[in-house]
């Protein structure tokens, strides 16, 4: 297992030798019956501004952990993979871009006609790896080799009729790290995304506290454990906070209050 620590990114990651590959899209979402091949197209892009990239392209397992972390695997590790059911084109596996230069691979998903399992979802990352190292240096001035890795969430379904629901299971306030810690639960059998809403109010006052939102991501069965940052500060006295998860349209709504004194 290897907790995503190295240059695994969703994003574009450069160094200061402006060293780089953009993958996107981020994630991309298959539905398709047993046996029956499905394709979408990915663009690599080599941003960086001189370096000429070797690139490969591999496939892995990950899944969240409580905090919404990453866990990463190898491939056919976890029983809801489909990483099996996953290919490109021969000649897309290995390539190489100048700086500037962009490829589109195109991703084709086949899933088996006899699944092992009766799961209806089913996830794998697929990487694309540099694999000749650029020099560079560190904040300190030390030579390093930067070598970089980009990933693609892939999340396979036989079916997106599939009922969503998200259950919260607990909410409390931390007065010593100023956090609503909120816990809640994917009781689905597909991967829900949302957004997490909270309003705090001052009982005696009216007053408002302005919460940021923040953006989730689940898969089925996940038990998620989030901190609620209250960066505004706090007045003594009595609060009513309010949490709404919103995972689809207004019928796909989760709320949660707490009463809570501030001293």
């Amino acid at each position: 297992m290897n907790k995503l620590a190295l240059l695994f990114c969703f994003l574009i990651f450069q160094a200061q030798a402006q060293t780089g590959i953009s993958v996107s899209p981020p994630r991309i979402y298959f539905e398709s019956k047993p046996g029956t091949s499905s394709t979408q197209k990915i663009t690599v892009t080599n941003v960086s501004l001189k370096n000429t990239l070797d690139l490969a392209v591999s496939l892995g397992d990950w899944e969240y952990d409580e905090k919404g972390e990453n866990m990463m695997y190898p491939s056919n590790t976890l029983k809801n993979s489909c990483a099996s059911w996953i290919s490109v084109k021969n000649n897309d596996n290995y390539f190489t871009l100048a700086p500037g230069e962009r490829k589109d691979l195109e991703v084709t998903i086949t899933p088996v006609k006899a699944a092992n399992d009766s799961l209806p979802a089913h996830t794998a990352v697929l990487y694309v790896s540099q694999m000749n190292p650029v020099d560079d240096f560190d904040s300190k001035g030390a030579n390093i080799k930067v070598s970089i890795r980009s990933g693609i969430k892939i999340f396979h379904t036989f079916s997106n009729s599939l009922t969503k629901k998200i259950e919260i299971e607990d909410l409390k306030f931390d007065q010593s790290t100023n956090n609503l810690n909120l816990k809640f639960k994917n009781q689905s059998e597909i991967w829900v995304d949302g957004k997490i809403s909270t309003e705090i109010i001052n009982i005696k006052t009216g007053k408002k506290v302005v919460v940021n939102d923040i953006v989730f991501y689940t898969l089925p069965g996940n038990l998620r454990k989030l901190s609620i940052p209250v960066t505004q500060a706090l007045e003594k006295g009595s609060y009513n906070a309010s949490v709404i998860i919103d995972y689809g349209d207004s019928s796909l709504l989760e709320m949660a209050e707490l009463n809570f004194n501030y001293e």
